[in-house]
């Protein structure tokens, strides 16, 4: 696989929410920035290939085999994001462009180790599951703010928005993954929320409240 045929891969699984659903050559178009023509040469050569399934006018998803591929390199790319912050002191709003890179390193002996260097870890440092070698992983139970009940509380576990300027923002407000939070209220005119994370009360949006995932604690 060319780097570019990996990036297509990777968009189609992230398309699909890792279903693996058939998703439209426009959506895709616009996830990879490009002429919808130029996807259709991309996915009916993944197609030839076995990597895709490809049908006109109806989309596109992922063989076995490309959802194989899929998952490796999700692999790499949160092992590597785990590595950039944990070991090189990377903030998380940096390190998705650079494991965008690193992900297609080829070598699997170089990223089963860099795994078991990093002592198996579970998530990457915006929360997301990381898949195990032969592409299992556990689905966390988890809900976004703004979906829960008035006077939950919840663990943050993730972010939806993993965008440098959202993650920036959280760590301006020192909210952060593993934080617990109370839901206090909801302002009925904008949809905002007051939460509750310590001894600190915050007031957040309705796009913040839509963008943070909660394990729901009580």
């Amino acid at each position: 696989m060319t780097l570019s045929e990996e990036d297509y891969i990777k968009a189609i699984y992230h398309l699909g929410k890792g279903e693996n659903i058939t998703v439209s050559t426009n959506a895709l178009a616009e996830m990879v920035d490009t002429k919808p023509s130029s996807v259709t040469d991309m996915v009916k050569k993944l197609s030839e290939k076995g990597v895709a399934n490809y049908r006109p006018y109806k989309g596109v998803s992922l063989s076995e085999y490309g959802q194989r591929i899929a998952l490796s390199l999700v692999r790499k790319h949160r092992l590597w994001e785990v590595f950039l912050v944990e070991k090189l002191d990377f903030s998380w709003d940096e390190v998705h462009e650079v494991a965008e890179q690193l992900e297609h390193i080829k070598s699997e002996k170089l990223i089963d180790r860099l795994d078991k260097h990093l002592g198996f870890p579970q998530v990457d440092p915006h929360g997301d599951p990381i898949p195990s070698k032969s592409g299992e992983f556990k689905k966390a139970i988890k809900k976004l703010l703004n979906d829960i009940p008035i006077g939950s509380i919840g663990v943050c576990v993730g972010v939806k928005d993993s965008s440098p300027p959202f993650l920036k923002f959280l760590d301006k407000n020192k909210i952060a993954l593993g934080d617990t939070i109370l839901v206090l209220d909801k302002e009925e005119f904008d949809g905002s929320y007051n939460i509750k994370i310590g001894e600190r009360a915050i007031h957040i949006s309705n796009q913040i409240a839509g963008n943070l995932y909660l394990k729901i604690t009580e």
